[in-house]
């Protein structure tokens, strides 16, 4: 059985701290892939500064042409809005049977986990990979990690420092982030004049 982890995520714009996070648990972990799930943009949410869906994925495709254990998936693309990350799950054990999913998570969001739709029914039939972060309740351990101590699995991971929104900002103030991002994604953003 195929196992594999699940990366949800805006991508905008998929970085270099991506790439290492994802590229270190196919490497150092039982995983056989990580498939960055791209999130469609909530309509009941306006966001100005997040692209449209297919220039995210897009960026998603290119920044991992080189890494064949990194995938792209646009699933939520097709399901209504909003959606929910119990939703996705079911889909994706009814499409790929014979896979085994399971979520990557930061340290952050596991301490809110207990507040996801459905919680119980996604840490029942999936795994969850915890990697680390850093952020201010780090002493507060997460309730949900004694519960469910044999489906959490917490990771030693290297710790990126680096944020979609640092890098949105640093492109509006013409700060050179070249070394941010995975180079044809820089040209890609580049040459769309995106963020600027």
């Amino acid at each position: 059985m195929k196992k594999v982890g699940l990366f949800f995520g805006t991508f905008n714009p998929i970085h270099i701290g991506h790439l290492i996070l994802a590229n270190h648990l196919v490497e150092y972990s039982d995983l056989h892939e990580v498939w960055f799930v791209v999130t469609p943009h909530n309509p009941h949410k306006q966001k100005k500064t997040l692209l449209n869906d297919n220039h995210r994925y897009q960026m998603v495709e290119i920044a991992i042409e080189d890494y064949p254990k990194l995938k792209a998936s646009k699933i939520e693309f097709g399901l209504p809005q909003p959606n929910y990350t119990v939703i996705t799950m079911v889909h994706l054990r009814e499409k790929y049977p014979n896979y085994q999913f399971s979520l990557l998570m930061g340290e952050d969001n596991i301490q809110s986990f207990h507040k996801w739709k459905n919680y119980e029914s996604i840490i029942e039939n999936h795994d969850i990979y915890v990697y680390p972060r850093k952020f201010s309740n780090k002493e507060k351990k997460a309730k949900i990690t004694e519960r469910y101590s044999e489906k959490i699995h917490n990771l030693d991971a290297p710790i990126m420092e680096v944020s979609s929104t640092f890098i949105r900002k640093a492109i509006k103030e013409k700060k050179n982030i070249k070394p941010l991002l995975e180079n044809k994604v820089y040209i890609y953003l580049d040459e769309m004049n995106f963020y600027k």
